[in-house]
């Protein structure tokens, strides 16, 4: 039977050799900065091998193309928003964006 943990409550030391110290029931064994590192490296395959969902291949390109085609309508829609209010850089064009023709009038 394994039991986990430290206490830090200690006991008498019953030899007077040792003096006053104090013994602990189950002393604490202080795990390295290594050994931490690889315990949660450890932990974090477990958790992506054996706990994580992964997406079907089909759900996954279904996804894939429904986030590009969201990018591209967004994109076009900041480009219009851009181009007919935005200030054109041509001064001898006739359209300077919404913008560009207020400012012009002043």
């Amino acid at each position: 039977m394994e039991i986990n943990g430290c206490s830090s409550a200690g006991r008498v030391v019953v030899s007077k050799t040792i003096g006053r110290g104090f013994e602990p029931y189950r002393p604490c064994k202080k795990k390295g900065k290594v050994a931490n590192v690889k315990a949660y490296l450890l932990d974090t395959y477990n958790e992506m091998v054996h706990k994580v969902t992964w997406p079907k291949w089909k759900e996954l390109q279904s996804n894939t193309i429904l986030v590009v085609v969201a990018s591209v309508m967004i994109s076009l829609f900041i480009f219009a928003m851009d181009f007919a209010f935005g200030i054109q850089g041509d001064a001898d064009s006739f359209w300077k964006g919404l913008l560009g023709n207020i400012y012009g009038m002043f």
